[in-house]
Formats: structure tokens, C-alpha cells, sequence
């Protein structure tokens, strides 16, 4: 990939937390300059590119259009290689067609709930990606690579402040992770820089299906690029040096996450207990990558050995997901069997402020804290964490704004 966006990328995060970024802004980005470096690349969305803040495409490409034109559309053409269509099926069918009839890249974005329309066509494309791997065993000559399908899962559950309940389903991750040695990862890139990691790391892979899950939102800057490509090389999981004072045997417990907001609100969790306790040992590992039964990817997924180094053996761990639950810690147990405090997405929410969404499904930093004083037999923490929680609900109700800002 031709791109010198990526290479101009902080490699070093001075105050992790303290500074904002939108990942869908600097995608929208790279998809721009990919576009610029690549005339075979395409972009798929339903009506939704502006709303997901990709549209910096626009930059370097046109919107897909043979009808007339109004002068208050977005840019249109003929030869315009963003394809918009109200109709994720045909969108898909169109990028998988695009990539095996030309060999060429493509990459398709939709809100994360629309995602699930797509789920029997993405299980036969990986249905035909495997049968293509016999067949590279048994040809005579050589059979050519293709692009992996890559999937931009935005507007998700988490941040649905003005459509609520019916557009939040994370449902796509789980029936993707769930299906035995598929060649499919799914990703989850913590900030801005991991969602930039991500996009390298998608751009170059083949004969997969990738599924990249983030908000377009504003959320903190947490690693560097070295970090974020490090992940990807090394099995999808790392220390986040800035949150950890312990070592995996000796610290009071684990936390752990995948996505940007689970992400968030665990290393939020970590500033307010060492507030509360400040002598507590924890340990912070984040996870930008999971595949069938495996953190990490396909192609470089974790060994037992290094969740071993990671993880320990007998620490308790409290892991906050981006999608349900028993999907992360479902893949914890293939590897371990210490205590596992697992949160994520309990299919609870409406037109909600953001903490009170987190506070329904048990994932806010206060939620994972009274998992973490409960193992450190705090009971006055307990209740202060609950406390905290109940006057923001009642706060939120009268108010329609969360009394905590939780950034």
C-alpha cells in the first residue's frame, strides 16, 4: 500500500487518554489516499458514508451515478468508485463480485446492526474461500490470491444516542467467531491509531474475510503505531505499559478488553481505582483481534505459551467486549480456566445517554470497578460504585444528559 498517512502517525503517545480522535475520520482518510494510489479500489455503502464519517473519500473519488444530478448532491459520476445502495445484500454481492471476477481490493461499511442482513451470503463466501484452499493444494499451477473482503462495522451498539434499541446488535462478531477454523478475523482497534493499524493490516490481507468494528465517534488516543502494528504481528494481545503495575502472577487481577469503548471504560476503571486503592496491582491487556477459538488472527494468533506470559495461570481476570459477552469469554476458556468477570453487550438499550447505555449492560468503569472491589472484599467500594451509577441513572432521567462526562 502506497500511503504515507499511516507513516506520519504519532510513535509516541505522550499522555495516553488525554487527546480525542474520530478512527472513522482518519479511515476516511486512508480510504481517500488509497483510492488516490489505487484506481481498482472500490468503497460500498449503503446512504451512509457522511454519517460515518468516511467521507473524505470524496477527495479522490466520486459517487457511482448514471442518473441526473441535482446541484445540492454529493459529487457523481459514471466512473465514481463509491458505491452507495440502500441494500447491504446487493452492496455485498457486488464487492465479493468485484474482488473475485477482477482480483482487485474493495471494502464495505454499514452501521454495525445492518451488518447481520449480510450473514448466509458472508458464511458462503467463506464456505467458497475454504474450498479454494483445497484446491490450491490439489492444482497443478498456481492459483491466484484474492483481496480479503473487509468489512467497516460503524455507529454501533454502544453510541446509538438517536436511533436506540433497533440499531444495536453486535450479532455479525459472535456467528463469525462461532464457526469452526473459518477464515475470518474480527477485529477491534482501540483508538484512532489501532483503527489506522487495522486498515494497513486489512489492505494487505488475502483470501479472508475481516470485520473492523469502531465509532465514529471522538474517543481517546491510547497507544502508538508501533504498538498498534506490534499487536498484529504478535498474536493480537499486548500490556498497556501506562495502565499495568504488575506482573501477571502477582498482580490483584486482570483487565482486559476488545473495542474501543469496552477499551475506554476499562482503563477508566484503572485511573478510579487507583484513586480509591491506591496500592491495588493490576495488570491491563488489550486485544485487537479474534478469530475461531483464538485471540488474535488467523494468520498470527496467540499461542498458549504467550496468553500464559500475558495472562498468568491463576490471576481472576475482568474482560469488558465490545459485542456479547460469553463471545470473549468463550474464547478465554479455551485457554484458561481462572475466574472470568466477562462483560459486554447484554441486548439492552434505547435513545439513552452513553453512560446509562453502559450502565444497562453492566460495561461501564464503574460496573467492572465493583467487580474488582468485590475481589478485594470492599464492600464500602461496592456500594459507592452502585451509588455513583444510581445517581447518574436518576440524573440522566430528569435531565436527558449523563451527570458524568465518562471521556
Amino acid at each position: 500500500m502506497k500511503t504515507g498517512i499511516i507513516n506520519t502517525l504519532p510513535t509516541v503517545v505522550e499522555h495516553p487518554g488525554a487527546e480525542y480522535f474520530s478512527p472513522a475520520e482518519l479511515l476516511g482518510e486512508l480510504i481517500s489516499e488509497k483510492m488516490r494510489d489505487d484506481s481498482t479500489f472500490y468503497l460500498l455503502s449503503p446512504d451512509e458514508t457522511t454519517s460515518n464519517r468516511l467521507d473524505a473519500a470524496y477527495n479522490s473519488t466520486s459517487r457511482s451515478w448514471a442518473m441526473p444530478t441535482e446541484p445540492w448532491d454529493l459529487p457523481e459520476a459514471e466512473n465514481g468508485r463509491i458505491i452507495e445502495l440502500l441494500s447491504e445484500n446487493a452492496l455485498f454481492a457486488t464487492m465479493v463480485g468485484h474482488i473475485l471476477g477482477s482480483h482487485e481490493p474493495a471494502m464495505m461499511t454499514s452501521y454495525e446492526s445492518f451488518f447481520s442482513i449480510i450473514t448466509s451470503q458472508v458464511i458462503q463466501y467463506l464456505k467458497f474461500l475454504e474450498q479454494t484452499s483445497e484446491a490450491k493444494k490439489l492444482a497443478k499451477t498456481p492459483i491466484q490470491d484474492y483481496p480479503a473482503a473487509n468489512l467497516i462495522s460503524t455507529s454501533t451498539c454502544w453510541r446509538q444516542d438517536h436511533n436506540g434499541f433497533s440499531h444495536q446488535s453486535p450479532t455479525l462478531i459472535s456467528t463469525l467467531l462461532s464457526i469452526p477454523n473459518a477464515p475470518v478475523n474480527c477485529l477491534f482497534p482501540a483508538d484512532d491509531i489501532s483503527a489506522a493499524a487495522a486498515f494497513e493490516f486489512m489492505d494487505t490481507s488475502e483470501n479472508v474475510v475481516n470485520l473492523t468494528t469502531f465509532n465514529k465517534t471522538e474517543e481517546p488516543r491510547w497507544i502508538d503505531l508501533n504498538h498498534a502494528r506490534f499487536q498484529f504481528k504478535n498474536g493480537g494481545a499486548s500490556v498497556f505499559g501506562f495502565a499495568t503495575n504488575a506482573d501477571a502472577e502477582n498482580a490483584d487481577f486482570i483487565l482486559t478488553s476488545a473495542g474501543d469503548i469496552a477499551t475506554r471504560e476499562a482503563l477508566r476503571t484503572v485511573e478510579i481505582l487507583h484513586q480509591d486503592l491506591p496500592d491495588l496491582k493490576i495488570r491491563f491487556i488489550g486485544i485487537n483481534a479474534l478469530s475461531y477459538n483464538k485471540i488474535g488472527t488467523t494468520k498470527t494468533p496467540l499461542s498458549q505459551e504467550a496468553f500464559v506470559s500475558l495472562f498468568g495461570y491463576h490471576t481472576p481476570i475482568i474482560a469488558n467486549f465490545h459485542g456479547f459477552p460469553d463471545t470473549l469469554k468463550n474464547i478465554l476458556r479455551n485457554y484458561t480456566s481462572q475466574t472470568i468477570y466477562a462483560h459486554g453487550f447484554m441486548e439492552q438499550g434505547s435513545t439513552i445517554t452513553p453512560l446509562e447505555m453502559l450502565r444497562l449492560n453492566h460495561a461501564s468503569r464503574y460496573d467492572l470497578a465493583i467487580d474488582a472491589a468485590k475481589i478485594c472484599n470492599r464492600e464500602d467500594l461496592v456500594r459507592k460504585y452502585q451509588d455513583i451509577l444510581s445517581e447518574n441513572h436518576a440524573y440522566a432521567l430528569t435531565n436527558g444528559i449523563d451527570k458524568i462526562t465518562i471521556l
